[in-house]
């Protein structure tokens, strides 16, 4: 039981910074980031190489992971959506471009896992790194190092991410871009620099919740795309608008997906368990039902 809730709380904490991740893009540039599901898996095969050729742990590899990611999320800016935003591509087309770098993220990804499988003769395909965790004891219990270096990493982010936004020059810009872009960039903003900025860190998020997720998941190149609804889950039921509510909103949908699933398994046996992505998928037709706003229309009401 204790090592069911220490993985529940790092699958959801893993879930709450890739959520933060979707909504820090949509803000600022008004597009679901469906390359989100490849910046996940691409963030496992980090901690992969970590493991497999650097002998190190997938914690060592986490500043990598964060460069891979901010990375990716540049080259998909600078390739095709800071076009489409100077064309002025509706939503969906944006929203479809983003599918389309995907594919192609995939494709390399697909590629780099045969290339590890046939030189370095790795079970690149599909790995476990749960049993490459480190074991922390306290008292007679073990406890999995990812139970705790998650949530903290959740908390890091959330601290810093106020601290960025509210305390320095250029975070102050980014809300004013993503609050009102044509105020913004009257005023002398360079909304470009921003979308970038938005792009660099929405994309070091994801990598970075798939390296530390894979510690509780099984890795695979099509990892993030079989958890893309829950990382959506979390955004739209935190608020598309707010990065501190898709924060919480991810950690919600996570331990409830994941909490959930095991206590139906336990009752209506395995079956059940091909049915979890059901969960997060009805947690996010029940916030757009009943509210679309989603966590954060809570605090703007408590402020008021």
């Amino acid at each position: 039981m204790i090592d069911l809730i220490v993985k529940a709380i790092a699958y959801s904490s893993c879930i709450g910074i890739g959520a933060a991740s979707i909504t820090m893009i949509y803000d600022a540039t008004r597009t679901f980031n469906f390359a989100h599901a490849s910046m996940v898996s691409y963030g496992m095969y980090v901690a992969f190489i970590a493991v497999y050729l650097l002998g190190f742990t997938p914690y060592h590899a986490l500043p990598l992971a964060i460069l891979v990611g901010g990375g990716l999320g540049l080259v998909t800016y600078y390739g095709v959506n800071k076009w489409l935003l100077k064309a002025r591509a509706s939503e969906t087309n944006l929203m479809m471009s983003t599918l389309g770098v995907d594919l192609v993220m995939f494709g390399f990804l697909n590629v780099l896992s045969d290339y590890l499988i046939q030189v370095y003769k790795v079970p690149a395909k599909f790995f476990v790194l749960e049993t490459r965790d480190i074991m922390i004891q306290v008292g007679d219990t073990s406890i999995r190092l990812v139970g705790i270096v998650a949530p903290l990493v959740l908390v890091a982010i959330v601290v810093s991410l106020h601290i960025f936004l509210t305390r320095t020059k250029i975070g102050v810009a980014m809300r004013a871009s993503i609050e009102n872009p044509a105020l913004a960039s009257i005023s002398g903003i360079n909304t470009d620099v921003v979308y970038a900025l938005a792009w660099l860190i929405g994309g070091a998020l994801a990598t970075l919740s798939g390296l530390l997720i894979s510690l509780v998941v099984t890795g695979y190149t099509a990892a993030g795309m079989t958890m893309i609804v829950s990382f959506f889950a979390g955004s739209i039921v935190g608020g598309l608008f707010s990065i501190f509510g898709s924060l919480l909103g991810g950690l919600l949908v996570g331990l409830s997906e994941f909490l959930g699933i095991s206590l139906l398994g336990s009752v209506l046996g395995g079956w059940i368990y091909a049915y979890r992505p059901a969960i997060p998928l009805a947690a996010m037709a029940i916030t757009l039902l009943l509210k679309p706003e989603g966590l954060a229309g809570f605090f703007v009401k408590v402020r008021e």
